[in-house]
């Protein structure tokens, strides 16, 4: 789309659920919009399963604009982002593309099959539990029918940019939870790549924060890349670390300042099993010299949940 977009464009831009007819045109957009290669059964689902809300914007007939997202029960985060995560690793861990060599450098293709395996599991398993903190968007004390929203897609096209489109579908998506869920979905989040500064700027300026820090989420052309977490609370939800957590983010640059260099070095990559806040901990170190800001929040994920009561 060439057209010169009028500054009135929002006043002509009408809503509508995708439905199947949009596979075609919500591929192509896709494929301009964002770097990850979904499966067909995906379009599929998004325009034609009802446990999705998926809308488009559209203007003078063509979308310019959709978001997609799923309500759902608040005991599905962990297991749901989890499996994605030992999927996304178990096809893309260099150490699998290595599998093949090992045997034949060693003379002895079953135990390379299992030192490289070994390494496998353990790697998968250290992203298994960083990606699948999610599972802690919401306090324990929150019931375990609580809802959250989690918004799988959202996008405009390059010259509707701007406009106010991104921000009328999220609107409508909040629209939407106060019609379905009411008060019970206490909050909105979804992931993102760190380096995708338009879409963080987006949601930060619509109130999200960022929540948690994921290393290796994303398969990009075959390159494993990080994300983060970001959440906007509705409807009276909090993280675990209720009252002390803005004054604790506040201070989280200076206390990652802190920190002494060269102390990822001195860790191992694979936490004890269950250890999270031995993960949160060793997380935080391994990255605080690529980003202050996300290695203040993984350390204040371990302190926090130890100095708060109730969590």
């Amino acid at each position: 789309m060439t057209e010169v977009v009028p500054s009135s464009a929002l006043s002509e831009v009408s809503l509508r659920l995708l439905c199947h007819d949009d596979i075609d045109t919500v591929k192509h957009l896709c494929g301009d919009w964002f770097p990850i290669e979904y499966p067909d059964s995906w379009y599929r689902d998004i325009t034609s399963n009802k446990k999705f809300f998926s809308l488009a914007a559209t203007y003078r007939g063509a979308i310019v604009g959709m978001i997609v997202a799923e309500i759902k029960n608040r005991t599905k985060i962990h297991k749901e982002t989890g499996i994605h995560c030992v999927l996304a690793g178990l096809k893309l861990r260099p150490a699998c593309l290595c599998l093949s060599s090992a045997g034949v450098q060693d003379r002895a293709p079953m135990r390379g099959l299992l030192e490289v395996v070994s390494l496998e599991v353990k790697e998968v398993s250290l992203k298994q539990q960083l990606v699948g903190r999610d599972g802690d968007i919401l306090a324990s004390s929150f019931s375990v029918d609580t809802q959250v929203a989690y918004i799988l897609s959202l996008g405009v096209v390059k010259e509707f940019r701007k406009h106010g489109i991104g921000s009328l579908l999220l609107e409508s998506l909040k629209d939407h939870i106060s019609t379905t869920a009411q008060d019970h979905c206490k909050a909105i989040y979804l992931h993102v790549l760190t380096t995708n500064n338009t879409a963080i700027n987006f949601y930060e300026n619509r109130d999200f924060r960022q929540h948690h820090y994921l290393p290796y989420y994303y398969s990009i052309r075959g390159v494993l890349k990080d994300g983060f977490t970001y959440v906007l609370y509705i409807n009276g939800g909090h993280p675990p670390w209720t009252i002390l957590y803005p004054l604790l983010l506040e201070g989280s640059r200076s206390l990652c300042d802190l920190l002494p260099g060269g102390l990822e070095s001195q860790l191992e990559l694979r936490p004890p099993l269950g250890d999270s806040h031995w993960l949160s901990l060793q997380h935080c170190s391994l990255i605080s010299s690529r980003c202050g800001q996300v290695g203040c929040t993984d350390w204040l994920h371990t302190f926090g949940k130890l100095a708060v009561p109730g969590n």
